[in-house]
């Protein structure tokens, strides 16, 4: 009899710890979840991409204690930052595929057209070479012709399947040349 008092006082206890643990297991989880709800309701991004680029271009400024203020020209950010924009979504491109790549038209008016002519020359040489490419750009009158070309079929395949929009951001080039534009380095020729 005494055994069988043992063997249930032991399961009613391991069950009774088992429930304690599951209830505390439990409990350690909603306070995670509710503490993770709390930090995703605090806003971290700043509500624009322009003004997320520029908020964090002066953070770095303001925390690097050698920044030389009178050379910092967030203005120039900006400008280049409508660069982009007008880029991304005011143009029109006319893209050849060819056996060794792409040949890109790109096309806009007014203010686009100024965009195009300020970004199309200052992306060459920063995807120049990036995986084998060979890159040539030529201004006309309503644009830009880019031609981007490869001898590795892979890499035709590579050009061709990022077209004009994902050779632009190829190489991750764009936040140290932000960085020089806020500087007050000439870049891109601003």
């Amino acid at each position: 009899m005494r055994f069988f008092v043992f063997i249930f006082s032991s399961f009613f206890a391991l069950n009774v710890q088992s429930a304690f643990a599951q209830n505390n297991q439990e409990n350690m989880m909603n306070h995670a979840a509710h503490t993770a709800i709390k930090i995703q309701t605090s806003p971290t991004l700043p509500g624009q991409d322009a003004f997320g680029a520029i908020q964090e271009i002066v953070t770095l400024l303001e925390a690097d204690p050698t920044t030389d203020w009178s050379t910092v020209n967030i203005s120039g950010l900006r400008q280049h930052l409508v660069d982009m924009n007008l880029m991304v979504l005011k143009t029109t491109v006319r893209r050849t595929q060819k056996s060794d790549g792409l040949s890109l038209n790109i096309t806009g008016q007014g203010r686009t057209l100024q965009a195009i002519h300020a970004m199309i020359p200052a992306h060459v040489p920063m995807i120049q070479g990036l995986n084998g490419w060979t890159v040539k750009a030529e201004l006309t009158a309503d644009g830009a012709v880019l031609a981007v070309t490869s001898t590795n079929p892979k890499e035709v395949a590579h050009i061709q399947g990022l077209g004009f929009y994902g050779l632009m951001v190829s190489g991750s080039h764009h936040q140290a040349h932000h960085f020089g534009l806020a500087r007050g380095q000439n870049v891109h020729g601003h």
